[in-house]
């Protein structure tokens, strides 16, 4: 009964481990990937068009579906997005984005990346650093964004310098094994 049930068993996760690697799901992260390189084409014409002001490229690359949440948890769509990008009146705006990895599921694609948004904060320039999770869909042979969402990192500077304040652990032992350190 035990040879049947490890045999069984086995057999089992074996079937499981075969159909996991023929689900359609892939996971690209080598900066070389097809795919990563293919939606880094696509993240640069969607920055250059917010970059230029460019409602038609704009319009292209956004589903009519799409919903932003941008970094200070304001929910916008698609016609939200391309108004805002047309009367914006901070010339100075410029974002770029980096793609670190890419999930193809079938007609969706998961993109998580970097990006870095110059703009102008009342009279000051501001550089807001972060991550984005975009998700994207294929439509009539090409790839359109159905949602956004950016999350800006903190910029911990000190008050006095200005630089970059370095992080201290408030632990007595960062790392603690039982037994070993005391």
């Amino acid at each position: 009964m035990k040879r049947l049930f490890a045999c069984f068993s086995s057999l089992f996760f074996l079937c499981c481990t075969l159909q996991a690697q023929d689900s359609p799901a892939s996971l690209a992260t080598r900066a070389d990937s097809p795919e990563i390189q293919q939606f880094q084409k696509f993240e640069d014409t969607w920055a250059l068009a917010i970059n230029n002001r460019d409602q038609y490229a704009l319009e292209l690359a956004l589903s009519p579906l799409y919903v932003d949440i941008a970094s200070t948890g304001e929910v916008t769509t698609r016609n939200q997005q391309v108004a805002e990008v047309l009367r914006n009146q901070d010339k100075t705006q410029h974002i770029e984005q980096k793609v670190i990895t890419v999930r193809m599921l079938g007609d969706l694609a998961v993109i998580n990346g970097t990006y870095t948004q110059h703009h102008r904060a009342g009279s000051a320039q501001v550089d807001e650093k972060g991550v984005f999770t975009h998700l994207f869909q294929r439509l009539h042979g090409g790839w359109v964004c159905i949602n956004s969402q950016r999350t800006a990192l903190r910029n911990e500077t000190d008050p006095k310098t200005g630089k970059a304040a370095k992080k201290q652990s408030t632990a007595e032992i960062p790392f603690h094994i039982p037994l070993v350190n005391k």
